[in-house]
C-alpha cells in the first residue's frame, strides 16, 4: 500500500482515540504497541479490546490484577461498599482499614508492625524513604544497580535504572551496591557463595567511604522494571547482618514480588530472612486487584519517629480497603501462593525447553518471570523484545517489556492461572518468538 492510499484511509476508533491522547498527555507517557489498545473489560485471566479482540492476559495491568479480572467477590464487596459510603479519609475511623492492616501487619513477618496505607506503590516508597531518613536523621540511601522504585521526585532520585531516571536531582544522597543482577556485571562468573561474598565485600567497603550515618537500604527482592532479575537467595541476609551492625534499616520494595507471587514465599524478602525481617516493607499493585492502594509496613518505633501531623486523603479508602479485604481472602483461601509456584514452574519449563536463538535466559520465579533477548551478536536486543510484544498481541497474548536495555519480555499473569492456560501462553509466547526472530535477525 502507498504512503498516499495510507494517508487517505479514515482511521479506526481506536487510533482517533490514539490520536487524542497524544494531543492532551505528556509526549513521555509511553504506550504498547504500533498501533495502541484500549482494554475494554475482561474476565478470569482474559481481557478484550475495543475492537473485540479477546486476549490471555500475561500482564495484569502491570502486576496489578493479581487474582483475576472482574473476580466476583471483589466487584460485589466494592459495590456494596459503594452503596454505603466511597470515601471518609484517615480523619474517620474505617473498620475495613483497620481490618485489613491488621491482616497485613500478621503477614508481614515485622514484630510489633503498625501499617500506612497509600494509593500507589510510588507513594508507598516514598513514605518509607521518609521514615527512614526521619529515624536514622541522615538522607543517606543505599540502592541496588538496575533498580525502580517509582516515578515521584524522591523515588526517582534513587532509580538505579538509567531508562526510568529523566534527573539526577534528588533530596537524598544515593549510593549503589552490586547484587540485583546474578548473571551479568563484575560477578557474574562466581558461584553463588563467591557471588554473595563478593556484594557483600562490596557493601562493607562502600560503608567504609561514606561520611555520615546512612539511612537505610532499599531493594526490591526481584528487580520488576530491571526485567526480573535477582541475586541469589540469601543475599540480603547478608547485606543485613552487615546493616544491622551499622543500625542502617532494610527497606523491601515488595510492590511487585509480594502476596505470593513468587510462589516459594508469600513475601520476597523470605528468600533471604536468615537475618530476620525487613525493618520496613513496602506494597501495592496486587493487594487492590486493580484499585488504588498501596502502604507501609514498619516496626512501631520506626513508624512512629515522625514528629509532625499527618493523615492520607484517599489511602486505605472504604472503597479499596473493601475490595482488598475480599481479593486477600480469596488468596488466602484458595491457596494462590501455591498455585503460581505450580503453572510458573510449567511457563518455565516450556520456555528454556524450546530451541529460541533469540533467548539468552529465562529468569524469575512463581508468575514472576523473564526472558532476556539477544541478537545474534549475543548483544541485548530491545528491537527483538519490541517485535515479540507485537507478535504476542497479534497472537492473543499480553505480555510486558522491560530491563536496563529494555531487552527483558516480563510475564506475570494473574496469580489463578490455569495449568491449561499456562500451556496455552507459553506456546503462544514461543510462536512470538519465532516469529520476532525472523523479523529481527533473518531481517537484518
Amino acid at each position: 500500500m502507498s504512503e498516499e492510499s495510507r494517508a487517505s484511509e479514515t482511521p479506526t476508533p481506536t487510533q482517533t482515540l490514539y490520536q487524542r491522547h497524544r494531543a492532551v498527555t505528556p509526549a513521555w507517557l509511553a504506550t504498547y504497541y504500533s498501533d495502541p489498545i484500549e482494554l475494554t473489560h475482561g474476565e478470569g485471566r482474559h481481557v478484550w479490546d475495543s475492537a473485540g479482540n479477546r486476549y490471555l492476559d500475561f500482564f495484569g495491568g502491570i502486576l496489578t490484577t493479581m487474582t483475576a479480572h472482574a473476580l466476583p467477590e471483589v466487584t460485589k464487596a466494592v459495590a456494596e461498599q459503594a452503596g454505603r459510603i466511597i470515601h471518609s479519609s484517615t480523619l474517620y475511623l474505617s473498620s475495613g482499614m483497620v481490618e485489613l492492616a491488621e491482616q497485613i501487619a500478621g503477614l508481614s513477618g515485622i514484630p510489633d508492625a503498625k501499617v500506612f496505607f497509600t494509593t500507589s506503590g510510588t507513594e508507598a516508597n516514598d513514605a518509607a524513604l521518609l521514615l527512614a531518613t526521619a529515624y536514622r536523621h541522615s538522607n543517606q540511601v543505599l540502592a541496588m544497580r538496575n533498580s525502580y522504585h517509582g516515578r515521584s521526585f524522591t523515588t526517582i532520585g534513587i532509580t538505579g535504572n538509567g531508562a526510568w531516571s529523566p534527573t539526577s536531582l534528588s533530596p537524598l544522597q544515593t549510593l549503589y551496591v552490586h547484587g540485583g543482577v546474578r548473571t551479568r556485571g563484575p560477578f557474574a562468573h562466581l558461584s553463588d557463595a563467591d557471588f554473595i561474598a563478593a556484594c557483600t565485600e562490596d557493601l562493607e567497603d562502600l560503608l567504609g567511604q561514606v561520611g555520615g550515618s546512612v539511612a537505610a537500604l532499599i531493594a526490591e527482592p526481584i528487580q520488576g522494571v530491571g526485567g526480573f532479575t535477582h541475586g541469589p537467595d540469601g543475599l540480603f541476609a547478608a547485606f543485613k547482618r552487615v546493616l544491622d551492625r551499622h543500625g542502617i534499616l532494610w527497606i523491601s520494595d515488595e510492590v511487585q514480588t509480594g502476596w505470593g507471587r513468587t510462589g516459594d514465599h508469600f513475601w520476597g524478602w523470605q528468600a533471604h530472612g536468615e537475618a530476620g525481617p525487613p525493618d520496613i516493607l513496602t506494597f501495592a499493585k496486587g493487594i487492590g486487584n486493580g484499585l488504588a492502594m498501596g502502604g507501609v509496613v514498619a516496626r512501631a518505633e520506626v513508624m512512629d519517629c515522625l514528629d509532625a501531623n499527618s493523615i492520607s486523603t484517599f489511602g486505605g479508602s472504604p472503597v479499596t480497603t473493601a475490595g482488598a479485604l475480599a481479593n486477600l481472602r480469596y488468596l488466602l483461601e484458595h491457596d494462590l501462593q501455591g498455585n503460581a509456584l505450580h503453572t510458573g514452574a510449567t511457563l518455565v519449563e516450556q520456555l528454556r525447553v524450546a530451541d529460541l536463538p533469540l533467548v539468552r535466559e529465562v529468569r524469575g520465579k512463581g508468575l514472576m518471570i523473564g526472558v532476556e533477548l539477544v541478537d545474534a551478536d549475543g548483544e541485548p536486543s530491545p528491537a527483538a523484545a519490541t517485535a515479540a510484544l507485537e507478535h504476542a498481541r497479534e497472537l492473543g497474548l499480553l505480555i510486558g517489556k522491560g530491563g536496563l536495555s529494555g531487552n527483558v519480555l516480563r510475564i506475570a499473569p494473574p496469580l489463578s492461572l490455569t495449568e491449561a492456560e499456562a500451556v496455552e501462553g507459553a506456546d503462544l509466547l514461543i510462536e512470538a518468538l519465532r516469529r520476532a526472530e525472523s523479523t529481527v535477525i533473518e531481517g537484518s
